[in-house]
């Protein structure tokens, strides 16, 4: 089935450049628009792409306080760097770089305006690859994110009389961002599926963290072992996501896609597959028609296999939300691997897919295998929270 998609593209998002050497290299973006583009999914009839709009201060500081707003507009002309370090700046995660505060507010611009045309009945679906930086705290930056497009976006729908949002965090690493900002608000439902805190950054995200006063139940975290896999992941996903958030009845769906799951990604060991993420990619298109009448905004996120993964990806992404997947077994095409080539001095993937299956056992009545540190991590997370939705943490449905 053709969907409305709209993309919010354009080649300056590629000034969001924290340096030739840092993980978060904008190759990831260019060559995932590239790979689309060779395999026609950005010529299809249903999608629509759309340069970002810089966010301005007032959209900003519907998250951001203001005067983090302005050390980060001034941080490059500043030379004191135990001054920038109090607010997350000048650090090896988020170093400073030229036109920063333009780069940052044009990545929020594009959620924002993702966010709006779902709003304004102007697509079904929206995304924004170069979106979901989603550490960024409301007066300080952390783990490669300098403002939090995702959540300026929902304060953004929010402040527009949205009801009930959905946030779902897919990312290898902790939405601690997303979730600090809407902790006490019963309006958000935030769910962050993520390595373990144990064992990966940013140490947070436990199953007890799960909404402040007035607001119990709304933070969801599921802490997953390190080495999951896609069996485990997708056993984890459907035994969380898709009950939660029918049962919250959100107007709009929120999924932030860090790719950084992958077991070739070189900061996290949760150990999916492109064929892993593909599924999840389609569990969430159906949970969006299913609970939102298909109101789907999605942003990126992590992934720092830059060629190998990130492309192939998110270039799946694409093809779900335009409403036809590709073939995964297909081949890359030759052109899109000499651009790689040309570009990048690597060698690009020659197919699609992985060649993994991702099929799971369903999560069953009770607790799972107590023996399983898997199953613990669910069981631990459905007893958290679904009784504050009227769930049965030992109902299977």
């Amino acid at each position: 089935m053709s969907e409305s998609v709209l993309l919010v593209w354009d080649e300056s998002l590629l000034k969001y450049d924290l340096g030739g050497s840092h993980p978060m290299h904008p190759g990831r973006l260019a060559m995932t628009m590239a790979l689309a583009r060779e395999v026609g999914v950005l010529s299809r009839p249903g999608l629509r792409i759309v340069a970002p709009q810089q966010a301005s201060d007032e959209i900003l500081a519907l998250v951001h306080d203001p005067a983090y707003i302005d050390v980060v507009r001034g941080a490059p002309l500043r030379q004191f760097g135990n001054i920038l370090a109090r607010y997350g700046l000048g650090v090896q995660d988020n170093p400073v770089f030229d036109l920063m505060h333009d780069a940052s507010a044009l990545v929020t611009g594009g959620t924002v305006d993702a966010a709006r045309a779902v709003r304004r009945g102007e697509a079904a679906h929206a995304v924004n690859l170069a979106g979901g930086l989603h550490h960024a705290m409301p007066s300080r930056a952390a783990g490669f994110c300098i403002y939090n497009d995702p959540a300026v976006a929902i304060a953004w729908l929010l402040a527009d009389g949205v009801k009930r949002i959905a946030y779902v965090d897919v990312d290898a690493h902790h939405g601690d961002g997303v979730e600090t900002a809407f902790y006490d608000d019963p309006r958000v439902l935030t769910i962050s599926l993520h390595e373990s805190g144990y064992t990966a950054f940013p140490g947070t995200g436990f199953p007890e963290q799960a909404g402040g006063s007035g607001a119990e139940g709304t933070a969801i975290n599921v802490a997953l072992p390190a080495y999951t896999g896609d069996a485990g992941w997708l056993r984890a996903f459907h035994a969380v996501v898709p009950p939660l958030v029918r049962a919250f009845e959100a107007e709009i769906l929120i999924t932030q896609l860090g790719c950084d799951t992958h077991r070739l990604d070189p900061l996290a060991q949760l150990e999916m597959t492109v064929d892993g993420h593909r599924a999840c990619y389609a569990a969430l298109h159906e949970l969006a028609h299913d609970a939102c009448d298909g109101r789907w905004v999605a942003v990126g996120g992590g992934g720092y296999a830059v060629v190998d993964v990130v492309p192939r990806s998110w270039t799946q992404l694409l093809a779900e939300m335009t409403g036809a997947p590709l073939d995964p077994g297909a081949a890359t095409p030759e052109s899109w691997r000499k651009i790689v080539r040309s570009r990048m001095q690597q060698r690009a993937p020659e197919l699609l897919t992985d060649g993994a299956d991702p099929t799971y056992q369903p999560w069953d009545a009770g607790e799972g295998d107590p023996d399983d540190p898997l199953d613990r991590a669910i069981a631990a997370t459905r007893r958290a929270v679904f009784p504050e939705h009227g769930l049965d943490p030992f109902d299977p449905r």
